[in-house]
């Protein structure tokens, strides 16, 4: 990698690398173009996802995620960047919308930080929409043509998907991840998952190509999804997942047929 990135492009691959293996394996399978964009706004997601649990002391972390705030909002303004080995590479691909585009995304994790639940399903939507598809309109964004309201179902199948994933952790540090977490209340969640992954694959054709490699973290999703819904025990016990063939399998195929 050394060979394509200059040292920020590079550090920002590495924390994703060691961070996220599964968003790492997405973009290693993108194009190396789309990898000088992708790599720093997955930095960032790894940053952020970090920044509520910096401190058991909530004023530490409110501190931490204000800090990436200001620095996106100093992008949007057309400021100069921060010297940051993440923030300086996002300078280099986003557009001052974009960036703005973001703070969203940074605000959304308050909810990490304290202990009380959702307030309601359309909380959770916002949650889900906010912390995974904001970030996926802006990948695809800074790729190519892409339609937002397709981004935006995608995403959230995604965002849900991952979810599911983080409920058993989310639990022990004591927060209190689903409004209902029944089998009834999490197969419905995987309903609505999967309805909006079925609407968003229907529209396919307004994703262009370049974009595509945007959407290649959502490789598991419709999987994740369906097995949330066939046996919805699997979601509080940490048991969703594919074996290491079957993801690569379904990554592969993402990647050759552009298909998602």
């Amino acid at each position: 990698m050394s060979n394509v990135f200059d040292a920020d492009l590079t550090a920002c691959a590495e924390l994703v690398q060691r961070a996220d293996p599964d968003r790492f394996a997405a973009a290693m399978a993108a194009p190396v173009a789309a990898r000088r964009m992708l790599f720093p706004l997955y930095a960032l997601a790894v940053e952020v996802a970090r920044a509520p649990w910096a401190s058991a002391e909530p004023m530490i972390a409110e501190m931490r995620l204000q800090w990436w705030r200001d620095a996106l909002e100093e992008l949007a303004l057309g400021k100069p960047a921060r010297r940051h080995p993440v923030v300086t590479p996002l300078a280099g691909i986003l557009s001052p919308q974009m960036a703005a585009r973001l703070d969203g995304f940074v605000a959304v994790r308050r909810w990490d930080i304290y202990r009380d639940p959702f307030e309601d399903a359309a909380h959770l939507t916002r949650y889900l929409e906010e912390s995974s598809a904001s970030l996926l309109c802006v990948c695809a964004s800074t790729l190519g043509q892409a339609d937002e309201d397709v981004l935006r179902d995608y995403g959230y199948a995604i965002g849900l998907a991952n979810w599911f994933r983080a409920i058993p952790e989310l639990e022990e540090r004591g927060r209190i991840p689903l409004l209902d977490g029944t089998p009834a209340g999490i197969r419905k969640l995987a309903e609505e998952g999967l309805e909006r992954l079925s609407r968003a694959r229907a529209k396919r054709a307004m994703i262009s190509p370049a974009a595509r490699p945007a959407l290649l973290p959502g490789w598991q999703s419709s999987a994740l999804l369906r097995q949330a819904h066939k046996e919805p025990a699997r979601v509080a016990a940490g048991q969703l997942g594919l074996s290491p063939f079957a993801r690569n399998l379904r990554l592969g195929l993402q990647v050759s047929t552009g298909r998602w």
